[in-house]
């Protein structure tokens, strides 16, 4: 059941207009939640009081002598001061673009260039030395506001200012309406990409609003709901499903500190609401699974039967499944077991979705088993994003859901996904090229995944159109779905496959650094010494456990050889997205004498 005060696109229209008519049905309620860093206690926006912030960011931008339809950038983590920005800006009829905080200098000065963006807000002194080094390309850039002020002189530019000299007084400051129409320009969002330059995917106010309103009326929420927001704003995953979604509801965002603090964050701000990709809930289910592996025998038997009867009920409930005797085992069983588990996220969550990347299975059916309603659902960057979702009631974990109110869907060749709806983008920036690659003359963008339906609409991804790893013998490996079954042991963080043209397939693996300890220890060799992860013993060993997780793939996909480390692939070492999916071609670059070594003799 969808909140009574749900704003609909067909009231808002726009995304100012989503922000003023939330403010004027739910003034004094809380809006966001986020961490003082100087008096170190959480702190809260109402609405009314956000109102008032932005009618003063709009009075600041509105001295820099911009037109509408400019471009201006926001490059902060998640904090209130980013939806201040986006706020003011679009209420003028600005297009905002977001960058990601820990992005790459020369990255940020592409997009900067190549948006031709007039305006920069970044977050403090060590941002903007960074960027210092890449200032001559830069030149696009009339104002930069720092959210920090700090000493300039070391890297003086005539267009820097600090935001609390940029911001006029609180008062004499009136919210504008200047913004334009639904179906302009509001937005142009450069997707991550795990290869080459980043494309600028234009959305309009329609676009971002329309899909906010259409995923908001899937889920049940109210504004008594709590969500935590730590995926980059910037992404347009947590962009319009921990931004916009709430506002459309009425819900209150607070903004976790870090991902290494979220467990923390979690216990504190007990949400209700979780958006994540796949990777969070990967380390949440490995950290059980390393708590299980210390415990007796009784408390893993009595663990699985938790989630084995939580599951079952779970499928009772969702009328997949009659009722069974061991359905009365559940009160008992969520007081002993489930409940301990599910206080660490806070105690209150009653709802968590998983976007960006794909859900293992047994990772959903692990946290539905512990009677915590995980959701999975699917789009694109240029698609709003989402473009499917399962409803919390009709829920078939391995699936990606079923179609959003608005969104058509259909199989094209090898099987492809095609969608055609309100969501889909107004086209790439200056890249005519690349979006008539997308979308067809009929108006159907081709997301590049392949696809199956069931008879009741529900969608499954089957692989990746051109993400197949073709071997020398002409033999086709899915790569994605060997590393999605691999991922739920703990022992390994990260794993690539890869073969393409050779005779067998490798992998490289990034092991986990406590269960590496423990692993070596059995095989009696020194997980300290960095040698040790060269030994034949320890990869005849590795290979052995890999083998365990694959066995279902046919013969031809087995993994006959290894390169492992200890080191992760980070978004700051460039290996990962900023939603932490892998950039391929830069792991096999930053490997590449790894690799050579894996195959050296064939």
């Amino acid at each position: 059941m969808v909140g009574q005060d749900m704003i609909t696109a067909q009231i808002a229209q726009t995304l100012p207009a989503l922000f003023r008519e939330r403010v004027k049905r739910t003034p004094q309620h809380v809006a966001y939640r986020y961490f003082d860093k100087e008096h170190k206690v959480w702190q809260s926006f109402t609405w009314s009081q956000m109102a008032a912030q932005v009618a003063r960011w709009q009075a600041a931008l509105a001295q820099e002598n911009l037109a509408p339809g400019d471009r201006v950038a926001i490059m902060l983590s998640n904090c209130p001061q980013w939806v201040m920005f986006d706020q003011a800006a679009l209420g003028l009829g600005l297009v905002t673009v977001p960058l990601y905080p820990d992005d790459r200098p020369d990255n940020v000065a592409y997009i900067i260039a190549d948006a031709e963006v007039k305006l920069l807000l970044l977050e403090g002194e060590k941002p903007w030395q960074r960027l210092y080094t890449v200032r001559d390309n830069l030149s696009s850039l009339t104002r930069i506001v720092s959210t920090q002020a700090f000493d300039y002189k070391a890297f003086y530019d005539v267009r820097l200012v600090a935001l609390d000299k940029w911001l006029p007084a609180e008062e004499n400051c009136s919210l504008r309406a200047e913004e334009s129409p639904p179906e302009n320009l509001a937005s142009i969002v450069y997707t991550s990409g795990t290869t080459g330059r980043p494309k600028g995917v234009m959305l309009s106010h329609r676009n971002m609003l329309s899909n906010a309103q259409a995923a908001a009326s899937c889920l049940d929420l109210s504004f008594e709901d709590l969500f935590l927001s730590f995926l980059p704003l910037s992404h347009t995953f947590e962009r319009t499903g921990g931004y916009y979604l709430p506002m459309v509801a009425g819900a209150a965002v607070a903004y976790a500190r870090s991902i290494p603090q979220l467990a923390v964050d979690l216990t504190t701000l007990r949400p209700t609401l979780l958006i994540s990709v796949p990777r969070i809930y990967e380390q949440v289910y490995g950290k059980i699974q390393n708590q299980l592996e210390k415990k007796s025998g009784l408390a893993k038997n009595l663990f699985k039967l938790t989630v084995d009867v939580g599951w079952r009920r779970f499928e009772y409930r969702q009328g997949r499944a009659g009722w069974h005797p061991k359905l009365l085992l559940w009160p008992l069983l969520q007081r002993l077991v489930a409940k301990g588990v599910l206080d660490k996220l806070g105690g209150r969550l009653r709802l968590a979705v998983s976007g960006g990347a794909a859900l293992p299975p047994t990772i959903a059916k692990l946290f539905v088993g512990l009677g915590l309603n995980l959701v999975q659902g699917y789009g694109l960057t240029e698609t709003s994003p989402v473009i499917c979702v399962n409803r919390p009631d009709d829920n078939i974990p391995e699936s990606i859901g079923t179609t959003l109110p608005g969104a058509e869907v259909k199989l094209g060749e090898n099987d492809e996904l095609l969608t055609k709806s309100p969501y889909v983008m107004l086209g790439y920036w200056k890249n005519p090229t690349a979006t008539k690659d997308m979308i067809d003359e009929d108006g159907w963008l081709h997301t590049g995944d392949k696809a199956r339906q069931d008879e009741q609409g529900h969608l499954y991804i089957t692989g990746r159109i051109k993400e197949i790893i073709v071997m020398g013998n002409g033999e086709k490996v899915p790569p994605a779905d060997m590393e999605m079954v691999i991922s739920t042991d703990s022992l390994f963080d990260q794993v690539m496959i890869m073969g393409e043209g050779k005779a067998f397939l490798g992998a490289l693996v990034v092991l986990n650094v406590e269960q590496w300890q423990a692993f070596a220890n059995r095989l009696n060799v020194n997980p300290d010494q960095p040698d040790t992860l060269l030994i034949k013993k320890v990869h005849q060993a590795i290979l052995a456990r890999l083998g365990k997780h694959i066995k279902a793939f046919p013969g031809y996909a087995q993994i006959r050889r290894v390169s492992l480390f200890v080191e992760p692939w980070t978004v700051e070492n460039g290996l990962l997205t900023p939603t932490l999916k892998m950039k391929r071609a830069r792991i096999l670059e930053h490997h590449a004498a790894d690799v050579e070594q894996m195959y050296k003799g064939f």
